[in-house]
């Protein structure tokens, strides 16, 4: 839940998505949910002349598991709070057992 809560802050921030299958999209963040789909405005195609079909498209939704990357801009990261929040979240699953054999 660490990542879908910290991707929940850059709501309203411009992000580049890459997807397996090497396209780039650049475009403001409109939401994202739990397993990491998103939805974004104002896209732009960053290799236009690869993938002309995609140049009428001003939003897309983005199914999750075909992400690679997500590109965010260092400005709009608040690391401090990122990493309280990990040291957070690393506290409240020692006390866990691990699962398994």
């Amino acid at each position: 839940m660490l990542f879908y809560s910290f991707f929940k802050t850059q709501i309203g921030n411009e992000v580049e998505v890459e997807l397996k299958n090497d396209i780039r999209i650049k475009g403001t963040l409109k939401s994202i949910d739990q397993y990491l789909n998103v939805k974004l405005d104002d896209i732009q195609v960053t290799n236009e002349d690869k993938y002309p079909h995609l140049s009428a498209v001003t939003s897309t939704f983005i199914r999750g598991s075909t992400v690679r990357y997500i590109h965010l801009n260092a400005s709009t990261v608040d690391t401090a709070l990122l990493q309280d929040a990990t040291r957070r979240e690393h506290h409240a699953n020692m006390g866990k057992a691990p699962s398994g054999s």
